[in-house]
């Protein structure tokens, strides 16, 4: 049953393979691209080097730059590639966003169309601090934000106001040439100001939701004094807002979803059909904190599994969970929820779950995430290993290397949040 939620995963995953995605798109649109005298590609985030391919077949590419996560990327012909930290920004990250600002600066007249090609991790990727910050302040809040437990729409509002080019500022910078942005969403809600931050999308974050957020989480002791500057002279005007829906600058920029995470669970959904399992996806809005959305869908299960009569049932969620780090552990949200998950359906038979990034890592690890079943915790506890010790740590990817489930897929070259896949067998007396 393993091998069967490995499979699953791999057909949500090539239904939203940003190459083929991408070049779909561009042909849409090849005949107004080719009305522009240049044609300059920026890409940024995880899925920029797979997205990249296809624009270099498919374009006669003037200029271009594409900075991914390490261990994402690859040589491109027409593309300069550079790596970046994820998902706490690093000095690469700016030398390669200066380099892009610089192409854009060459290129931004009415003759440009600018493709943007923009996917998930781009936040931390496509990094320009505002004028009287630093990379350090930038990591120092982008670290206490992850650790608090902040969502992504929270996280991205911050950050937003702390940019050159997030929040509709790259295409403001790309004004007025043309801009044709590709986006792979992995949010919930595919909201376009999310996405990356929404580099060329308008915002409609402020800089008193930014300072609110910091509150919320009782971060503003903690904060750098010159990143609370920033924020306290944008809430009086003295520094401008970031790009609102009625700014001229998006007159000119096309932003289009071309792939996201209710396509995968859609894709999965029909396979496990073609498989002869009833299968039904529950959400693609999942959300909230890792250990307690593990819990809420293992007691599912349970009482699913209960009522089941004949036929085994595939049930497919989708989303982005959080985890509140309290220890000192190593892990990632999807194991988390999955240890968490056979926590509760401890000693059970019949039920499996499989939850994995998408774009095949979880947390710092070479892991996407894990498999589990009822016999996951009864075998840890066999070889005198507590998974409750190493779920109040945040340690589970070394859980899970000790007890074995973790899912190891190397980078998927595509990201839209994480999958959930669970397979129920009815009881047999």
């Amino acid at each position: 049953m393993q091998q069967v939620l490995k499979e699953l995963f791999e057909v949500g995953i090539e239904a939203v393979n940003p190459y083929l995605a991408v070049k779909m798109a561009l042909e849409r649109h090849q005949d107004e691209i080719k009305s522009y005298k240049n044609v300059v590609v920026i890409g940024l985030g995880k899925a920029a080097c797979a997205m990249g391919k296809a624009a270099q077949e498919v374009l006669e590419i003037t200029d271009g730059l594409a900075v991914t996560k390490y261990k994402h990327a690859y040589p491109l012909d027409k593309i300069k590639v550079f790596e970046a930290g994820h998902p706490v920004p690093d000095e690469n990250g700016v030398r390669a966003t200066e380099m892009a600002l610089k192409i854009v600066d060459k290129y931004a007249h009415a003759q440009t169309v600018f493709i943007c090609l923009i996917s998930g991790g781009g936040s931390a990727l496509f990094i320009a601090p505002y004028d009287g910050l630093n990379l350090e302040e930038k990591q120092t809040i982008t670290q206490l934000l992850l650790n608090s437990g902040a969502n992504i729409y929270e996280l991205n509002a911050v950050r937003k106001h702390l940019s050159k080019v997030k929040g509709g500022r790259l295409a403001e910078r790309m004004y007025p040439a043309r801009i044709i942005s590709l986006i792979l969403s992995d949010v919930i809600g595919d909201k376009l100001d999310v996405i990356a931050s929404g580099p060329t999308a308008p915002d409609e974050s402020t800089y008193q939701d930014a300072w609110n957020i910091l509150e919320r989480y009782q971060l503003v002791p903690q904060v750098p004094v010159s990143i609370k500057e920033v924020l306290i002279k944008g809430q009086r005007g003295i520094f401008p807002e970031t790009l609102k829906p009625q700014s001229p600058v998006f007159k000119r920029v096309t932003n289009s979803i071309i792939g996201s995470n209710r396509s995968a669970l859609q894709a999965i959904k029909q396979e496990a059909q073609n498989r002869g399992f009833k299968a039904q996806i529950i959400s693609a809005e999942l959300q909230g904190e890792a250990k307690e959305v593990g819990k809420r869908l293992a007691r599912l299960a349970l009482k699913t599994q209960a009522q089941l009569e004949n036929n085994s049932l595939c049930l497919i969620s989708g989303g982005e969970t959080t985890v509140t780090v309290k220890g000192n552990g190593l892990g990632g949200r999807n194991m988390e929820l999955g240890l968490a998950f056979a926590m509760e359906i401890a000693g059970k038979k019949g039920i499996w779950l499989l939850s994995a990034g998408s774009d095949g890592t979880d947390g710092p690890t070479d892991a996407a995430g894990a498999i589990v079943d009822g016999e996951t915790t009864v075998k840890a506890k066999k070889m005198g290993i507590d998974p409750k010790v190493y779920l109040e740590n945040n340690d589970s990817y070394n859980f899970f290397k000790k007890v074995g489930g973790l899912l190891i897929t190397g980078p998927t070259g595509t990201n839209v949040m994480d999958i959930q896949i669970m397979i129920i067998k009815p009881i047999i007396e």
